[in-house]
């Protein structure tokens, strides 16, 4: 009797947000072996990793937690991770350079190569996409290309770094996510730590812009 062949190993850096939710997802729908990882690294929005770690339970995932807090001094200069106010208004450079958090997604990057190579899988997904090249250096193509060069080579399995949203704007990836009938109540994505989303900060109007271009309502809850 023939047997099939165990599904491949895939690493997802999940933090909890619409498109590493759709990323999630979008490993499993190609039949990946998945397994999440996410990181607490003072981030003021750290409510996400409680959506990522229901979801990851819901799903039956094994799903890794890992605190780098104590680098949080190192990459506090801000909004997210300091005690700069978090700007309001949409995405504009303007506006917007004081949430990039110094080196994050290489920082992420590395970590989740190394759990990748440890447990034998070979790719690792992760969700940058096109709204964020306007602002964040490590979600444009050229970082993702140079990443997964560093990463071919960096250990003795070659581990891909895989992007696929990397070229989509917000809505798209809604629309893919929509296609796959998930839920996005199960999401967070503003940059304050409140009870309910502020809707003013640039991550929740992008949010709410993706809902509005796509005909339908934001399922989370809003401050009045």
């Amino acid at each position: 009797m023939s047997t099939q062949p165990a599904p491949a190993r895939a690493v997802v850096i999940y933090s909890g947000g619409m498109d590493s939710f759709t990323v999630l997802h979008q490993a499993l729908a190609e039949g990946y072996d998945v397994y999440p990882v996410s990181f607490h690294y003072g981030q003021r929005h750290a409510k996400e990793l409680e959506c990522a770690r229901a979801v990851c339970e819901s799903l039956k995932l094994k799903h890794q937690v890992i605190d780098l807090r104590s680098i949080t001094p190192l990459i506090d200069n801000s909004a997210l991770t300091g005690d700069i106010e978090v700007p309001q208004g949409d995405y504009a450079p303007d506006n917007l350079a004081t949430t990039v958090v110094p080196n994050r997604n290489m920082i992420m990057l590395s970590l989740a190569v190394g759990y990748a190579v440890n447990i034998e899988a070979g790719i690792c997904f992760y969700g940058a996409h096109g709204g964020d090249h306007v602002i964040y250096p490590d979600c444009r193509p050229e970082f993702v290309e140079a990443m997964n060069s560093v990463s071919q080579i960096a250990n003795l399995q070659p581990v891909k770094i895989h992007a696929p949203f990397l070229l989509d704007d917000k809505a798209s990836i809604l629309r893919r996510g929509l296609d796959l009938g998930l839920d996005y109540s199960q999401t967070w994505t503003c940059y304050q730590g409140e009870a309910k989303a502020c809707g003013q900060c640039s991550a929740c109007r992008e949010r709410l812009g993706a809902f509005a271009a796509c005909h339908i309502t934001d399922p989370i809850a809003y401050q009045a």
